[in-house]
This record gives structure tokens, C-alpha cells and sequence, in this order.
């Protein structure tokens, strides 16, 4: 994790919610007023981004004390305390809202993420993440997905080749984006390219990529490319995956099944904070 990146992110959102001053806060609390405040659980799950939420705070304030009762990761009961916060209670009321924003997102991404990996159980499948994120917060979006078990896709446009359907288009064919990529490329990075059908699958093999995707395809289909690919190269499932239907797309013998859900449309889980005495 990059910790500047991350303390910019912080920064430009507390920014984002203050603006010229905490008009309410001002006017009610005194500058020397001290209190002391929980953050706890109002439903289950799996808890990612307290460190997050303590630099919400100490950028603020570094006089406040963060103590995180539990760490990312652990799984969180409704009810359980978090953290604890002491310091100026200005500081407190007016940290709040951006310390949960990003508590609450991190922590739902991080518990249906592990919803998703419960379901690979007793498979060789790993579950990927996506580019499906808040822009300006893909660092916190894939941390997340790391918290809750998953695995991190490419990070973005550069540090792996995807040669998608408008690409393939684009070319002219797969084999053309292959070659047109294998021509230019000096350094060794994976390429991977997404396919619809099994005379896609054919034709990608063929050309000796690292992965091929298998975009959209039903059951049956998938289970005939898995044959067609014999193990000569990794392969991903993609689109519409649920947890209805993900140990199902698993069995069938996929090395990787990528999930935009987790981070696209996720909901934040529900944590609260609460100023027990001032």
C-alpha cells in the first residue's frame, strides 16, 4: 500500500466535506471540549479499513488517540466495538462521517468478498477482482478485496495486456491484436485476451497466450473450452457472475472467475460511531 497515495486520498476527501469549516460543530462545541467516542458494528461481517480510519482522524488531529479494538480482516459481530477515539471533541464530530464513508465501503467490499470465496471452497478456482471501481479509490477497492480473501486482477491499463472485444475489433481479429502485441511488446508481461465462443477459444490458443477469457459463456460451453485448453494455458470466467451461480462456473474446472460485482455496486456495510461521554 502506498501510504502517501492513500494519505492524498484522505486529505482531498476530508477537504471534500468540511470546505470552509464544520458550521454545526462550531457552533455547538467549545475548542477545548474533550470526548470520547466508539465506532461499532450494526451488522455482521468481515472489517477492512480501520487504518484508513485512524488517519482520517490523526490528519485532522494528531492529538487524537485511535486504539482499533480488532484488525482487517477479523470477522465482526453486530454490536462489536471497533475502535476507540479520544481527543477534541471538534475533531471527533467533524472526522466522523469521512472515517465511516471509507470504513463502511472497505468493510462491505471486504464481506462479500469472503461471501464469494466461501463458495470456491474445495475448488482449485480463485476469485479475481475487476477495474470496476471508484475512481480514485482502486487502492482501497483491491485492498479490500484482499482483506476478504480474493485475489487482485491487473491494477490497471499497465501492468498487464487485456485485449478485450473492441480491441480484437479494432485489429481486425484475435490473432491480429495477438500479433500486433507480441510485435511491439519487449518487456514480459502476461497478455491475456477475452473470448465469446470456442472458435474464439481455438484461435487464441493458437496463438500461445497466458490466459484466455471466457466472457458470458454458458455452463456447457465453458466445460467444452476447458476441454478444448487442456490445461496449456490459465483461463478466466467472466460475466454475470453470482453467488448463486459462481461454485457452479468453478466445477468446471476454471483457474479464475473475475467478479465486478465486488467492488462496482457493493453495499457498504452499516458502522456507526457514537460519542459515549464528553
Amino acid at each position: 500500500m502506498n501510504k502517501k497515495e492513500i494519505l492524498k486520498i484522505v486529505k482531498i476527501a476530508l477537504q471534500e466535506d468540511i470546505g470552509s469549516g464544520d458550521i454545526t460543530t462550531n457552533l455547538i462545541v467549545s475548542n477545548n471540549q474533550k470526548g470520547f467516542a466508539t465506532i461499532y458494528a450494526k451488522e455482521d461481517g468481515i472489517v477492512a479499513g480501520l487504518f484508513v480510519a485512524r488517519l482520517v482522524f490523526k490528519t485532522l488531529d494528531d492529538k487524537i488517540i485511535f486504539k482499533a479494538l480488532t484488525e482487517d480482516g477479523n470477522k465482526i459481530s453486530c454490536g462489536e466495538k471497533l475502535a476507540e477515539i479520544k481527543g477534541n471533541l471538534k475533531s471527533l464530530l467533524t472526522g466522523e462521517r469521512v472515517a465511516l464513508n471509507f470504513l463502511q465501503r472497505m468493510s462491505g467490499i471486504a464481506t462479500i468478498t469472503s461471501k464469494f470465496v466461501k463458495q470456491l471452497e474445495g475448488t482449485n478456482t480463485r476469485l479475481l477482482d475487476t477495474r470496476k471501481t471508484v475512481p480514485g479509490l482502486r487502492m482501497l477497492d483491491k485492498y479490500s478485496v484482499k482483506i476478504g480473501g480474493g485475489t487482485n486482477h491487473r491494477f490497471g491499463l499497465y501492468d498487464m495486456v487485456l485485449i478485450k472485444d473492441n480491441h480484437i475489433k479494432a485489429a481486425g481479429s484475435i490473432t491480429k491484436a495477438i500479433t500486433l502485441v507480441k510485435s511491439k511488446l519487449k518487456n514480459k508481461i502476461k497478455i491475456e485476451v477475452e473470448t465469446t465462443n470456442l472458435e474464439e477459444v481455438k484461435e487464441a490458443l493458437a496463438n500461445k497466450v497466458d490466459i484466455i477469457m471466457l466472457d458470458n459463456m454458458s455452463i456447457d460451453t465453458m466445460k467444452e473450452a476447458i476441454k478444448l485448453i487442456n490445461g496449456k494455458v490459465k483461463t478466466e470466467a467472466s460475466g454475470n457472475i453470482t453467488l448463486e451461480n459462481i461454485r457452479e462456473i468453478a466445477l468446471t474446472g476454471v483457474d479464475f472467475i473475475s467478479v465486478g460485482a465486488l467492488t462496482h455496486s457493493v453495499k457498504a456495510l452499516d458502522i456507526s460511531m457514537k460519542i459515549e461521554n464528553v
